[in-house]
């Protein structure tokens, strides 16, 4: 088990000028052996789980706090316009889009003192992430749970932005994909793809740079989580699609449709999780091996043995 401060000491920020591109290209060579090699050690499965427990507490509050803030931004009557909007450029059979609009609808009314509770259980989702990042790095500290409480507060303060940037394109979403024809359906995907990407990358490169206890550069968060971000919006496609599917739900749960509902978005938090978890730990090796190419480098240039 490392400390934050040893690892630090390990040269993993870049100093000095930045890595050319061959640099890179043997990184990202070297890339998925480093990767795998961190996870042979790790139960990447199980810190998704943990992770997706803080998000089954902290998800519905995180939301009814960016609603209610929202609020301040377009008012009440325009977020309620779009939670019209979004249940329309959902899959009306798997009745997620009246769910959605009924928790905004909600949201959109809650009292000030509800949304102050709703920002104290929302901030448990930093501590997840804290933990699950320094349990991956073998980080240890004190006050683990708190560090990532107060570093999750400048997400959930931009989150009525981000939020409304989503529900904006919900009105030419549900046009798009009413039309039926699969050129309108492709456009609206596209369309989608990109701003969920946006959406999704910067509170990612946040949590990648603050959240965790032993943080990569500001740089290779960037770069980092908005390639983890990437995909991730891609699974949040396939998540809209799973929803066009003709599956029973309540099968498994026999019959019982709200239970099957909620288990299958477990189940892709869950997955969504796991890219995540699996984009920090390819942006902490990629900082690692770049450094190692420093140190190499700044030896050759002294003459001096690199081994």
């Amino acid at each position: 088990m490392s400390t934050v401060a040893a690892r630090r000491d390990r040269g993993q920020r870049p100093t000095g000028r930045g890595p050319g591109r061959g640099a890179w290209r043997q990184v990202l060579g070297a890339l998925p052996w480093a990767v795998r090699s961190q996870l042979s050690r790790q139960d990447l499965l199980l810190h998704g789980a943990a992770v997706t427990f803080y998000a089954a507490i902290a998800g519905v509050p995180m939301l009814m706090l960016a609603v209610r803030l929202a609020t301040l931004v377009v008012g009440e009557d325009h977020v309620r316009y779009l939670s019209t909007t979004l249940e329309a450029a959902l899959p009306r059979g798997s009745g997620a889009g009246a769910v959605a609009r009924t928790v905004i609808d909600q949201a959109a009314s809650t009292s000030w003192f509800v949304a102050l509770f709703a920002a104290f259980a929302a901030s448990l989702y930093g501590e997840g992430l804290r933990r699950a990042y320094g349990s991956l790095d073998r980080v240890t500290e004190s006050r683990t749970g708190w560090r990532g409480r107060i570093a999750v507060l400048p997400v959930l303060a931009a989150a009525p932005l981000l939020l409304l940037a989503v529900l904006g394109i919900t009105p030419l979403l549900a046009t798009l994909f009413s039309e039926g024809r699969p050129a309108a359906t492709a456009l609206g995907v596209y369309v989608a793809l990109n701003v969920d990407w946006i959406a999704v990358s910067v509170p990612l490169a946040w949590s990648f740079r603050v959240v965790a206890p032993d943080p990569p550069s500001w740089r290779l968060a960037l770069v980092g989580g908005f390639a983890t971000g990437a995909f991730i919006s891609g699974f949040l496609q396939g998540f809209t699609l799973f929803l066009w599917l003709p599956i029973d739900l309540g099968a498994p749960f026999g019959g019982n449709q709200a239970v099957g509902g909620w288990t299958a978005v477990l189940l892709w938090v869950w997955l969504l999780h796991l890219v995540a978890l699996l984009g920090y730990v390819a942006t902490q090796q990629a900082g690692r091996l770049l450094a190692t190419r420093r140190e190499v480098a700044a030896l050759e240039r002294r003459g001096e043995p690199a081994g």
